[in-house]
């Protein structure tokens, strides 16, 4: 699947979309470098999150309790 469709999908919710393009493509579609890094932080964050169990099938119903767990397991990962 390309990036295309989601570009689309992604502009008509009237966000921006920053997603590189391949080197290969012959046109290069221009991307915000320094928005784009900060997407990148919060990719790996959320990568990091996932390795806890509870966060990834969320076990709570409450969404209280859910985002007590959240909250400590980013605790967790910030004092590494």
């Amino acid at each position: 699947m390309t990036a295309l469709p989601l570009r689309k999908i992604i502009a008509g919710m009237g966000a921006e979309a920053v997603i590189p393009s391949n080197r290969c493509r012959k046109i290069a579609i221009p991307h915000d470098i320094a928005i784009y890094k900060h997407r990148n932080q919060i990719e790996r964050c959320f990568n990091k999150l996932k390795h806890y169990r509870r966060f990834a099938t969320r076990y709570e119903r409450r969404t209280a309790h859910y985002l007590g767990f959240v909250h400590l397991a980013a605790a967790i990962i910030w004092l590494r």
